[in-house]
């Protein structure tokens, strides 16, 4: 997806894998909980980067609804449309 001609999965995906343990893919379509291997303090250190790197606050019941890097991909461009 682009917004303002952005590729927010491309740097959700950049942000992610600098998190992820060597060796693990990393896709649109992989799960962020339970299936990268990453802990709950893992977890929400990366929800930190996202919300520095978008300048964005994600309310944690968003993050709830989201499992997929593509859901978070969807998550975080309707939250910069609703903040702009």
């Amino acid at each position: 997806m682009t917004y303002d001609g952005r590729n927010f999965e491309g740097e959700i995906l950049e942000l992610l894998m600098a998190r992820v343990p060597g060796g693990m893919p990393v896709s649109v379509d992989t799960q962020i909980v339970g299936g990268l291997g990453l802990d709950s303090v893992a977890i929400l250190d990366f929800i930190m980067d996202l919300e520095d790197h978008f300048d964005i606050s994600i309310p944690l019941d968003r993050i709830a609804e989201v499992q997929t890097v593509a859901e978070l991909s969807s998550a975080v461009e309707g939250l910069l449309r609703a903040t702009r």
